[in-house]
């Protein structure tokens, strides 16, 4: 009998989410294609093309360059190997907040890089003196996360990037997850807000796209020179992706997402996710848990373990902060009555839990 996916009903902690429509019959078409040589596959490489410019529009950079990636982890991996590449000491680091995405450890480990990580503010951003008293002349990347995975924070990418010139560093923002709700914020985030060199922005996840159809964006083409590796065999002579062979199905639902839902259906996807997120965080505050304030669309909660365990059980998908915190991503599969479930089972496991059992103390 063949297997049937997961459904999404139950799903509360994952940043990716069920495809658009468009996206997912534009996957199923395009998946044999492969970008990784579009001398050969030129339609699906002219679609990588016009999914660079709109992850562009999105991020706000009229020219830019670029690919679909895997997802975050390649393009945060990529940005740090451009800095590397680019750097002009033989002992270059890395400095990042301690709240930025693990991908960046791996990319330490890979390329051999020292990963200097920074402390949090007490909003959970980057500590601006922590990474001031951190980079020096051996600096070849800050990184600015736009989105965080654990309290979705937007760090202050402006003044990161005054403090990356000081010292001669490239700027990368991390914007995988946050990228498609931002531009319906006041956050100063993208290409137009500060002096952005490369970024992640991942279709698959708030984009709508199907998996994997993560973004990696650059200013400008000759930050990705320093990627680029001769392919002979190939009828392209040259390839600047990590991953070299790809499905052409990220790239075509990425487009399908983007051509449907920007900007509006963007606009209405954030405003409903973040109402929700504000509905679930007022449901727990009014339980009497500590709830950190969704800024995004991101609610986490000083939830005991013993009940979350208890809901995990009951088949909740639920994950926990670095420090223990309940975590729910509000992606655009989760609605009101997801939410009002939970919340109900919530109540009867606390009231269970409650109870004393016959014969304790």
């Amino acid at each position: 009998m063949q297997a049937e996916p997961q459904a999404f009903d139950r799903v509360l902690s994952s940043m990716c989410t069920d495809p658009h429509p468009d996206a997912r019959d534009a996957a199923e078409r395009f998946l044999a294609t492969n970008p990784g040589d579009p001398a050969t596959y030129q339609r699906v490489a002219d679609l990588e093309d016009e999914a660079v410019a709109l992850l562009g529009e999105v991020a706000g950079l009229a020219d830019p360059a670029g690919y679909v990636a895997s997802g975050g982890t390649e393009a945060n991996v990529q940005a740090v190997r451009i800095a590397r590449e680019r750097a002009d000491s033989p002992r270059p680091n890395v400095v990042v907040s301690e709240a930025a995405h693990f991908s960046f450890q791996k990319a330490a480990d890979v390329l051999e890089v020292e990963l200097r990580l920074v402390p949090t503010d007490g909003d959970h951003c980057a500590d601006l003196e922590a990474v001031r008293a951190s980079v020096d002349s051996d600096t070849a990347l800050v990184v600015g996360v736009a989105g965080t995975t654990e309290y979705g924070r937007v760090d202050p990418i402006p003044e990161l990037g005054e403090i990356a010139d000081s010292v001669g560093a490239l700027l990368h923002v991390d914007a995988a997850w946050g990228g498609f709700v931002l531009p319906f914020t006041d956050y100063e985030w993208g290409f137009d807000h500060a002096p952005v060199d490369t970024m992640a922005i991942d279709p698959h996840k708030m984009g709508r796209a199907a998996v994997p159809a993560g973004g990696l964006l650059a200013r400008s083409e000759s930050l990705l020179d320093e990627l680029a590796v001769d392919t002979p065999y190939l009828e392209s002579t040259a390839q600047a992706t990590l991953t070299g062979t790809r499905s052409g199905a990220g790239v075509a639902s990425a487009v399908a997402a983007m051509r449907t839902l920007w900007p509006a259906g963007y606009r209405e996807q954030y405003l409903r996710s973040q109402r929700n997120a504000e509905w679930l965080a007022d449901a727990l505050e009014k339980r009497g848990y500590e709830v950190v304030d969704p800024t995004l669309p991101l609610v986490a909660a000083s939830v005991p373990r013993p009940t979350f365990e208890a809901l995990r059980a009951e088949g909740w998908r639920i994950s926990r902060t670095a420090t223990g915190e309940l975590r729910v991503v509000c992606m655009p599969h989760v609605t009101r009555e997801m939410l009002a479930s939970f919340v109900a089972d919530l109540d009867r496991l606390e009231v269970r839990a409650s109870v004393p059992v016959v014969g304790d103390d």
